[in-house]
């Protein structure tokens, strides 16, 4: 009989402390937030994730009333800003843009101390960037057909540049090379700049590279474009096909993504409220026209649906890295 009651009266104090727990959940989410946010951009400012960050910051500032400011902390490819935002306090005040560096970064360097899926939590995905294959007027190809008839002709002597190891150019000329089975020679470069130098002299053939940084060369004829790299033709160059279209590889998807995540151990209340504040954010006109300047397309994510995105990355960009045999910097 004592037991029972003992049993009886636990109960009901777990269901007190229980319904006790819910306010101050509700009362936490409406208070957030009290102070400052921090968005940390990864990488220099004035760039494409630097615009998102600050276009949508300064419309999260007018709706909560109280300062979002964007931090630049660059250096190791993305890994600084990263590192510092993985180990900033989980309360919802500093948070991180990334791109799809962010899914490959450990596969490239050691020592990074966090995961990109186990260590973040999405708040939201604000679509992507198409990029373009593009190829200097000198190959002789016109279309993504003759240019990979040409590469299983030529093998490693066609070369592709990209800005780096391990940047997005990187991985789409390699996945490129798995998916048409062909043998570009891959050529990285120390940053953009000296990749497109190099194109447009004709020093290297084909880059893959954002739409709105081709496009000024397409139009003038320094550049021939290809094919773009997502599922869906790009609406600044709506003549060249896909890919997928051109090449008869429908499983090709390549874009620029961009996001913003928060570290894993924000309250879930936090989480709820920054994902649907974005997300009412991104809808305002003056948000909007900042996109459709950047070329950014696609439908927005829910940080839930960011998070699963971002593990299907992982787990396809891993596959591509293990088949090339690219190893770590350290």
């Amino acid at each position: 009989m004592n037991g029972s009651r003992r049993t009886v009266l636990g109960m009901a104090a777990a269901l007190v402390a229980g319904s006790a727990c819910m306010p101050m959940l509700a009362v936490a989410e409406e208070a957030y937030p009290t102070k400052a946010i921090r968005i940390v951009v990864p990488y220099p400012a004035g760039g494409v994730v630097d615009s998102i960050a600050r276009v949508v910051g300064e419309r999260l500032g007018k709706q909560y009333g109280q300062p979002v400011v964007v931090m630049n902390r660059t250096g190791a490819g993305g890994a600084i800003g990263t590192d510092f935002v993985a180990n900033s306090p989980a309360d919802g005040y500093t948070l991180l843009m990334v791109s799809p560096s962010h899914a490959v970064m450990p596969f490239f360097q050691k020592n990074t101390g966090w995961d990109p899926v186990k260590d973040f939590k999405g708040i939201a995905g604000f679509g992507a960037i198409p990029n373009v294959l593009v190829v200097h007027p000198s190959v002789k190809a016109g279309t993504m057909q003759e240019f990979i008839q040409l590469a299983r002709k030529n093998g490693a002597d066609l070369t592709y540049a990209s800005s780096g190891i391990g940047t997005s150019s990187h991985l789409t000329g390699e996945l490129l090379n798995q998916m048409a089975r062909i043998r570009l020679t891959h050529v990285p470069y120390k940053g953009q700049p000296d990749a497109m130098a190099d194109l447009l002299s004709g020093r290297v053939d084909m880059m893959p590279m954002s739409t709105s940084l081709a496009l000024p060369h397409i139009k003038t004829g320094k550049l021939r474009a290809l094919a773009v790299t997502t599922d869906y033709r790009s609406s600044a160059l709506p003549d060249v096909p896909t890919v997928a279209e051109a090449a008869g590889l429908p499983d090709f998807q390549v874009g620029t993504w961009l996001a913003m995540v928060a570290p894993a151990k924000v309250p879930e209340a936090v989480v709820r409220k920054l994902s649907a504040d974005v997300a009412a954010a991104v809808k305002q006109p003056e948000v909007q026209t900042t996109f459709k300047e950047l070329a950014l397309e696609g439908a927005p994510q829910s940080g839930a649906t960011f998070d699963e995105f971002l593990t299907r990355e992982v787990s396809a960009w891993s596959a591509v890295i293990k088949r090339a045999g690219i190893q770590p910097n350290n």
